[in-house]
Order: C-alpha cells, then sequence, then structure tokens
C-alpha cells in the first residue's frame, strides 16, 4: 500500500482535504472550532499526566492510585438493590479463563463452534430448571435490557402498546424498559405498592404486567395473584427473577408467570464495579418465535453423534433482517457461562443452602435493628434477604457514620426511591458473617443514640410507593 503523502496517519482513510470538505459541509473552519460546540460541562478536558516513567516507577504509581480505593471485600457490605457481593467459587475463573472460553465472542460460524454452542445450550436448560419455564435464550446484555426484551415481546404478542410497571421494580430495570417503551410508542402506567407489595386494582387493559420477585424492597410478591390479576385483563405476566432466591423460593412459573427475565451477576459474576453482566429471559413454549436473540439446540450429525447448532435466530444479523424481534446483537457468553459453572457446582442443594444462609442472617439482623430505639421496620410482607428500615436521623446521615465504621450500610432509598422518607435497604447475603451483623446492630444504636448527632427531620417515616411517585398514606 502506498503512503499517501496528505495524510499524517497513513493508517487513516481521510485524508487533509477530505477533513477540510467534511468541515466546510459541517459549517465550521477548523476541528477546534467545531469541538467548541459541544458544552464546556461535558467537554473531555486534557489529562495531567506526569513525564514518561519506567514500567517499574509506572507499577508503583498506579498501586499509590489504587490504595485509594476500599473496596467492598474490605468492608462489611450491605449494599444490594440488584448487585450482591457474593462467594464466587474457585472453578468459576478457572474455567472461563480457560483461552477456548476467555477469546470467544459470538458463534458466527456456529457450527464450527460445539463447545461455544454446548455451553449456551446448558445454560439455557439450567435457566428452564431455575424459573420453571419452558425455554430460554442464550442469554443478553443484563437484566435491564432481558426486562426491556420482555415488554417489547410481550407488546408484539399481544398487539397492545401499554405495559404496566409495579413502583417497587429496581429502577434500573423500570428506567431502561420505559427507555425501550418511548422509543416504540408504548405507553408505560405504574401501580402503586402501599404497603411495599404491588397493588393491581388499578391495572387495565395492556400487553403485560412487570413486577419483581423478590422486589426492589426486599418484599416477596405473590406472583400466583398478580398472574391470575394480569389473565384477568387479557394480559401477559414478566417477573423480574433473583436467580439465588429461586433456589429457595418456588420458580415464577409453577405461579402461571409467562416471561422471566433476571441477572447473571448473583451466580458467578464479581461486583465488578457495576459489569459487565449477562441477562436472560425464559418464556413459555408458545412464545418462543417471539424470544429475541439466539437458542441453541441439540440435534444429530450426519453420522448420528450429538451436536449443536444454532436453532433458532431473530436478531438482525441474521436472516431475519427486518423480520427481527431484536438487534441485540451478543449475549454476553462469557458472563453467561459464569453462572452456568456457578449453577453446575453449586447444584440444588448448595444453591438452596446460599438462600437459607441469606435469609437467616437478614432475619437476624432485621430482629437486631428493629430492637434499636427509634428504627422502624414499615413493611410487614415476608422478606428473602433484603429489607427497609426507617431511621430516626437521616439516611443520608447515618450511612455516612456507618461507613466511616467500615460498614457500607446499604443503599439510601432517599435516593434510589424518593416516596421514601428516610429509608435504608438492607441486603444480606451468605459472605456477611454474625460478627459483621452484630458489628452493624451496635454501630447504628451508638449513631442514633448519640445526642450530638443529628435529629429526626421533622417528616413522618413512611414507605408508600404511590401511583405518582409521591407518598401516601403511612404504611401500618
Amino acid at each position: 500500500m502506498t503512503e499517501d503523502k496528505s495524510c499524517h496517519f497513513p493508517y487513516l482513510p481521510h485524508t487533509d482535504h477530505d477533513r477540510e470538505e467534511m468541515l466546510k459541509a459541517i459549517g465550521v473552519s477548523s476541528f477546534d472550532e467545531l469541538v467548541k460546540l459541544i458544552p464546556k460541562e461535558v467537554r473531555a478536558q486534557s489529562l495531567n499526566l506526569p513525564r514518561g516513567m519506567s514500567e517499574l516507577e509506572l507499577s508503583e504509581h498506579i498501586a499509590s492510585l489504587a490504595a485509594k480505593n476500599k473496596p467492598a471485600s474490605a468492608q462489611a457490605c450491605f449494599l444490594g438493590g440488584g448487585s450482591y457481593r457474593r462467594f464466587v467459587p474457585a472453578i468459576v475463573p478457572s474455567i472461563i479463563s480457560r483461552s477456548e472460553f476467555s477469546t470467544a465472542y459470538t458463534p458466527y460460524q456456529a457450527e464450527a463452534s460445539q463447545g461455544t454452542l454446548q455451553a449456551i445450550y446448558e445454560f439455557q436448560t439450567a435457566i428452564c430448571l431455575l424459573t420453571g419455564m419452558d425455554v430460554a435464550n442464550a442469554s443478553i446484555y443484563d437484566g435491564p435490557t432481558a426486562c426491556a426484551e420482555a415488554a417489547l415481546m410481550a407488546c408484539r404478542l399481544k398487539e397492545r402498546h401499554k405495559i404496566f410497571i409495579s413502583l417497587a421494580l429496581n429502577n434500573e430495570y423500570a428506567s431502561v424498559t420505559t427507555t425501550y417503551a418511548n422509543a416504540a410508542h408504548i405507553d408505560v402506567g405504574q401501580l402503586a405498592c402501599p404497603n411495599g407489595l404491588t397493588d393491581t386494582k388499578s391495572l387495565g387493559e395492556c400487553a403485560a404486567l412487570i413486577v419483581q420477585y423478590p422486589n426492589f424492597l426486599g418484599s416477596i410478591e405473590d406472583v400466583k395473584v398478580l398472574a391470575e390479576a394480569a389473565h384477568k385483563v387479557d394480559a401477559l405476566l414478566i417477573v423480574v427473577s433473583d436467580p439465588l432466591s429461586l433456589g429457595l423460593l418456588a420458580p415464577p412459573g409453577q405461579f402461571g408467570a409467562d416471561i422471566v427475565v433476571g441477572d447473571a451477576q448473583q451466580c458467578g459474576n464479581f461486583l465488578s464495579f457495576g459489569g459487565p453482566t449477562a441477562g436472560y429471559i425464559a418464556c413459555r413454549q408458545d412464545f418462543i418465535r417471539q424470544l429475541p436473540g439466539r437458542l441453541s439446540g441439540m440435534t444429530v450429525d450426519k453420522e448420528g453423534k450429538r451436536a449443536f447448532t444454532l436453532a433458532l435466530q431473530t436478531r438482525e444479523q441474521h436472516i431475519r433482517r427486518a423480520k427481527a424481534t431484536s438487534n441485540i446483537c451478543t449475549n454476553q457468553a462469557l458472563n453467561a457461562l459464569a453462572m452456568l459453572v456457578y449453577l453446575t457446582a453449586m447444584g440444588p442443594h448448595g444453591l438452596k443452602q446460599v438462600g437459607m444462609l441469606s435469609m437467616q442472617r437478614a432475619h437476624y439482623l432485621a430482629k437486631r435493628l428493629a430492637a434499636i430505639p427509634g428504627v422502624k421496620m414499615p413493611l410487614t410482607a415476608a422478606f428473602f434477604n433484603e429489607f427497609v428500615i426507617n431511621t430516626p436521623k437521616p439516611s443520608r446521615y447515618v450511612l455516612e457514620e456507618l461507613l466511616k465504621n467500615g460498614i457500607i450500610g446499604g443503599l439510601d432509598l432517599n435516593v434510589h426511591k424518593p416516596s421514601i422518607s428516610d429509608g435504608i435497604l438492607v441486603a444480606v447475603t451468605e459472605m456477611n458473617s454474625r460478627a459483621q451483623l452484630d458489628h452493624y446492630a451496635d454501630t447504628l444504636s451508638r449513631i442514633l443514640l448519640d445526642e450530638d448527632n443529628p435529629k429526626d427531620i421533622g417528616k413522618p417515616n413512611s414507605v408508600s410507593l404511590a401511583r405518582s411517585g409521591k407518598t401516601s398514606s403511612p404504611v401500618k
């Protein structure tokens, strides 16, 4: 290839003349003038980088920067709301770090990737067993995306353009789903949760009702009742499931759920600063043609040997094109594999044991916190491993003080669910020892009893999610 002298970078196709023509078409005289059109507050600033370092100096410098961060593993972590610190058995990173998996992206030449296809097939099988559904896809970007795709799927199946979302649904799931719905001209209604559980009284004609099990506030929804309410208006019930809880709780499919979605983060995937992870969608057999993504199937080759193939491909990059049900272009294979290895290693008994540990420790901590003067547990519904507490002092202040004592106390619901006054969502997993639980309770008691600390802000505490998103009547 002959180098173009008019181009400063021979590996870039545009010449100086090309760039001048593009700038002229845009209506600016230079690239700097173009960049000035971007608001200064969001414009990337020049990095203040030090002079060049040797490899040793750079390693020490990066280590000093990393030391400023205090990871969740170095503290007593009670964060939840969708991402949890759980134990990852050594077999998981050992398997997924093998080169044949870590370099695999997506099987464009599918049948040549028998190992990848088998892993996908086994993942689909595991999800079906976990959720109680008939069929599952090869995974998807993440849980919120899976929820949004399930909503679009329901609208295609029912030929309607409205969905209802429970206000006890995780904000990220609700936000992504609403964004997808708005782009597809789908109306989104909200159902109130006056006591932390979804109220279906205002449910009208729609394509789907979306709920969470257990929900964002930790309460265990009655899926059977919700399914009956949805089916009464000829709508589908979409359930966002916690995969770890399904080792202990009955699967949504057993209660009449039509589509079940969730996230792989809790199963074999580390927190990793919030991602990446993988989502899953499972549904009834009747809906398989509307299931987004791809599905791996098992068959036999011409010699009668077991073989795997991409059985259904509804994505636009393949033969479906304009008729595609989704433009999802990857199935997050490595994260899905981590979940598969985790589920395989744990087995039904192991999943049940992890779920039982989480639930028992959560209930122990809840009992200890409720015994502290001024602390309220406003929700009366059964919960799995997350629960809400109200504190007589501002939740933001309480969480800051807990953090000073090496405790990440939970999610501030003033931020994540503004309709809840001074609420904290506390999550407990098998990683929280008895000593950590006692430390949390003792520290919170000291913070609340300290007379020099801020007092109650004067507003009544309640956990009541109204349709408008504002606080309604207090929880009884």
